[in-house]
């Protein structure tokens, strides 16, 4: 059983539980004290991964260090069905690996919005929202033309690692002082991600039966 070095309250680690939860993967999940402890920079982290980041998922075999690169690797181990990951469908795979990137902008934006309002990281927070509000009209923009198209997720028909990996920040922008009601093609995806069966929760990301109990 693969071990994921993980912290609650990142939405890095979250799209690592959250996509083994959706393939059924169990994993051994040790939690750091990112917060107050930070644990991730004591020597014996480090050890483990020089950058003091997480997630870290140790395989067994190899030490993986960024959050796409444990989705890709659990898309190609662990989804027989090679939907996940379609590296059989060059166009497809080639819109994951943008949406790749750009779930980087989010965590660079909406990420850094929610780590100065909740663990009061400093930083330019008005530039951080800016920002952040600028990728999600971008995402916006790009799910509502997926929506007249007939779609649901970003890449494909069906969900990929291109959800999981934007998911997270898209889903805690309010977290970061940023409000979800000027795009609703963005809600109807959060929404389409929480009806996915196995889906499971982090703090800030409720279970769809909870959305749909609120007043």
């Amino acid at each position: 059983m693969a071990t994921l070095y993980d912290y609650a309250l990142s939405g890095n680690c979250y799209k690592v539980r959250l996509l083994a939860a959706l393939l059924e993967v169990p994993l051994d999940v040790q939690a750091v004290d990112f917060y107050p402890g930070r644990a991730h920079l004591a020597p014996a982290f480090l050890a483990l991964n020089p950058a003091g980041t997480l997630p870290v998922l140790e395989t067994g075999e190899s030490v993986l260090t960024q959050s796409s690169a444990i989705l890709g690797w659990l898309a190609a181990t662990q989804d027989p069905t090679g939907r996940w990951l379609p590296t059989d469908e060059p166009e497809t795979l080639a819109r994951v690996l943008g949406w790749l990137a750009f779930a980087d902008r989010l965590t660079a934006t909406v990420g850094e919005a929610r780590l100065h309002d909740m663990l009061r990281k400093p930083l330019d927070i008005d530039a951080a929202r800016a920002g952040a509000k600028q990728v999600l009209r971008q995402l916006e923009t790009a799910l509502a033309e997926r929506q007249i198209a007939g779609q649901s997720f970003l890449a494909a028909p069906h969900p990929t690692i291109a959800d999981i990996a934007c998911f997270p920040y898209a889903a805690l922008a309010p977290d970061g002082g940023i409000a979800l009601d000027p795009y609703p093609a963005i809600r109807d995806w959060i929404f389409a991600i929480r009806s996915l069966p196995g889906f499971i929760t982090m703090p800030g990301i409720h279970a769809l039966h909870e959305v749909l109990d609120q007043p």
